[in-house]
């Protein structure tokens, strides 16, 4: 380990005009797999203790002193636009701090990226757990990491690259060197998708797609206004070739062993995701592979948006439960008028609140993870598949926010330093809601799925069913569920309110499978009866047991 990245040893706490008390120790060297009692009950309802122990050595790794400098490091060092030499000579390359190295290092040799589909089983859940877990460690460095998971079922759309470039996000290496793919142990990928006139209508797109040398190959020319991870090995993008829009694989190398003409204008000042570096780019006759169908690059890419989608949903958990163990941290070190903070009632009651919220987040996301594994095998977790994961990214992705504004609170003044983690986590807390569509965006999505697919609606309501008889609070939010579908009730103005609606049925039926009674009832009771239901978090009114919901929810 690096002496420079652990705590300072000893420091003085006899000072000149004080004793330093009452401040609780460091939240390092924690096992964040271990420690979390939702996400081991929620890895066994989703069929994947058999990777218990792989992701138990990660949840060390993502929780040790090490990391947590490392993530402090790549923050405060973000990443620089290499984009000439010191001759003129045109680079396009970005520098990152060696921080960044090291976690990026940490996940992808850990298979983040990998295991999905080099796993046989549960091998979505093993990444989504992977991902929630590298999540805690810094949020910014799983941006590629999920991309690169993402890519390959965009890729299978055209066999012959998905031949050359899927193993080489099997490998499962990091490999910072910027030369040619094929030289490398393992590759990262990107997206380049929307432009500055369109967003997320991705059809207004101006980029044009002309044919050149080989059959499938082509030369792109426009600009994209987002490009996330511009140091990826390959992008995944959209130009307007003459059948229609199409989906694109633009590596940074062309097959002549020539820097592709993909130059980055300039790199994204954001108010998070800070170590991770997000881009405008300008394609000059770029080099390109086309994948799937000339005007089918929508279909093409909505594979990899689902499984985006997916770790939007664990991300969103996994910041929760960063935000939450941090709360519960400090409230176990820390003494306020002559009691721990934890045992203050009004203390533990936001606690149980923000627990609830936390466990909930992650019960539903793997268990998304586990259809994801089983859609091949059955018509049924297909179907739930598709409609579930837009509902669960809305949602789930809603909440990161005020979980986190809450869980600084419990600080006090202190989170609101940044010498502590909790701004960190609060300025990457909306991230997820924004990516890979935002609320309306999503939404509408839903909407659209309801009226393409009915298939997955019933897969969903099978879902919300099966728990039906256990307890009264579920029982009337399901009937209230009924009532979205009387004749003009559900449209696109109220299209928000019914995936709300949904996604808080299916989580509390994630609960049911994965967690005790006490969770399940708790979640039940403070969030599906309108009597008791609250704007702020721990203004709780119902009857939960909130003793055992915070001792579960704690990482000591």
């Amino acid at each position: 380990m690096d002496p420079d990245m652990t705590a300072p040893l000893r420091p003085h706490t006899e000072l000149a005009t004080h004793t330093v008390t009452n401040q609780p120790p460091p939240f390092e060297d924690v096992n964040l797999c271990k420690s979390d009692r939702a996400l081991q009950s929620a890895l066994v309802a989703a069929g994947g203790e058999v990777h218990a122990e792989r992701l138990s050595a990660m949840g060390a790794r993502c929780g040790a002193a090490e990391t947590v400098d490392w993530a402090r490091r790549a923050n405060e060092n973000p990443p620089k636009l290499k984009a000439f030499d010191r001759y003129g000579h045109r680079l396009d390359e970005v520098e990152f701090h060696p921080a960044y190295h090291e976690l990026m290092r940490l996940g992808l040799d850990a298979g983040l990226s990998s295991a999905a589909w080099t796993e046989g089983e549960a091998g979505h859940v093993l990444h989504a757990s992977m991902l929630y877990l590298m999540t805690q460690a810094d949020a910014g460095v799983v941006c590629p990491m999920s991309m690169t998971y993402a890519a390959v079922p965009a890729l299978r759309a055209e066999p012959a690259v998905a031949a050359e470039w899927e193993p080489r996000i099997a490998a499962g290496r990091y490999d910072p060197r910027f030369i040619p793919a094929e030289e490398k142990a393992g590759v990262t990928f990107g997206m380049a998708m929307t432009e500055k006139q369109g967003g997320s209508d991705v059809r207004a797109n101006t980029t044009r797609a002309l044919p050149a040398g080989e059959e499938g190959e082509y030369e792109l020319t426009g600009h994209k206004w987002f490009c996330s991870a511009p140091m990826g090995d390959a992008f995944l993008t959209l130009a307007q070739a003459e059948g229609g829009l199409t989906c694109f694989l633009v590596p940074r190398w062309r097959p002549d062993g020539t820097r592709n003409a993909m130059h980055i204008m300039r790199l994204k000042d954001k108010l998070g995701d800070r170590s991770n570096a997000s881009s405008e780019i300008e394609y000059h006759g770029a080099w390109a592979r086309r994948v799937g169908d000339e005007g089918r690059g929508v279909r093409t890419i909505i594979d990899m948006v689902q499984h985006t989608r997916l770790d939007c949903i664990l991300g969103s958990a996994g910041g929760m439960r960063a935000a939450l163990a941090q709360a519960l941290w400090h409230a176990e070190h820390r003494t306020a008028f002559q009691k721990k903070l934890i045992d203050q009632p009004a203390m533990k009651a936001v606690l149980a609140d923000l627990a609830l919220e936390a466990e909930a987040a992650v019960a539903l996301g793997l268990r998304l993870a586990h259809s994801f594994d089983r859609a091949g095998r059955s018509e049924g977790e297909a179907a739930f598949m598709r409609l579930a994961t837009p509902i669960a990214k809305y949602w789930v992705c809603k909440r990161q926010p005020g979980l986190v504004y809450e869980a600084l609170e419990c600080h006090g003044g202190a989170g609101f330093v940044e010498e502590g983690p909790m701004p960190r986590l609060y300025r990457q807390s909306p991230l997820n809601a924004i990516w890979e569509g935002s609320g309306n965006v999503i939404a509408l999505d839903v909407l659209r799925a309801l009226g393409r697919e009915p298939d997955s609606l019933e897969a969903v309501r099978a879902e919300l069913v099966a728990v039906r008889g256990i307890n009264r609070f579920y029982d009337a939010h399901l009937r209230r569920l009924d009532d979205w579908f009387k004749p003009g009730v559900l449209g696109e103005a109220t299209a928000r309110a019914f995936t709300e609606d949904v996604a808080l049925g299916l989580q509390a039926a994630a609960l049911h499978h994965a967690s005790p009674d006490y969770v399940f009832d708790g979640f039940c009771a403070a969030r599906l009866d309108p009597d008791h239901r609250s704007f702020a978090y721990g203004a709780l009114t119902g009857q939960l047991d909130v003793a055992a919901i915070v001792e579960r929810a704690s990482p000591l």
